[in-house]
């Protein structure tokens, strides 16, 4: 798991989904939330410099290294959602610039419907004290394994490491989308229902497995 969570969080950059030090990937096993550092350069990292936390307790276990200041958000996402195996956190361009207006990402595309079954919400402008994240983020969550938070960034989770940096790529992959859609017009929304067969399409009978 170290090392899937190690190479997910260099993905983060060369996807162009972070800049400097920002963002972080962390995945759990058993007990143990492999995260990244806080503040550690996208070059020095290696597989044993994610560090291991208790699920349970979220101290650190065996290891001097800090972990990412959102580490209490990423806890309470595996505590309140045993599906959820994996936790992206990015401030992605595009994305984050829906989020800055408070406004969910429209169900405007097919690969929206195929990747979130529906818009991806947004929520309003929540502190990051305690556990207020971790608490909207259940909020106004919705099947989407992604979610803005209002004027901060992204969330995006899965039941892998891989699932849940594919969600984070592709939230801003259709973000940058929308986007270009709006300096055209106002882009003309799916049908809910036409969302659904996108979705079922995509997760039951595409690809080889």
């Amino acid at each position: 798991m170290r090392e899937q969570v190690c190479s997910a969080n260099k993905a983060l950059r060369s996807e162009g989904l972070v800049t400097m030090h920002s963002g972080n990937v962390s995945g759990v096993d058993g007990d143990i939330v492999y995260i990244k550092p806080s503040g550690m350069d996208y070059d020095l990292m290696k597989p044993e410099s994610m560090v291991p936390v208790s699920l349970s307790t979220g101290m650190v276990v065996g290891s001097e290294l800090r972990p990412s200041v959102d580490l209490p958000h990423h806890l309470f996402l595996y505590r309140n959602d045993p599906a959820v195996r994996a936790v992206v956190h990015t401030h992605s361009n595009y994305a984050t610039a829906f989020a800055a207006q408070h406004r969910s990402i429209p169900l405007v595309l097919t690969a929206i419907a195929d990747e979130f079954g529906g818009e991806i919400p947004c929520t309003p402008y929540i502190d990051n004290e305690g556990e207020n994240i971790g608490l909207g983020i259940f909020k106004y969550r919705t099947q989407a394994p992604a979610i803005l938070l209002g004027n901060h960034g992204v969330f995006a989770w899965g039941g892998s490491v891989k699932d849940a940096l594919k969600a984070a790529v592709m939230v801003e992959d259709v973000a940058k989308t929308a986007h270009l859609a709006y300096q055209l017009g106002e882009p003309l929304r799916l049908d809910p229902d036409e969302a659904l067969k996108w979705w079922d399409r995509y997760h039951n009978r595409y690809g080889q497995s």
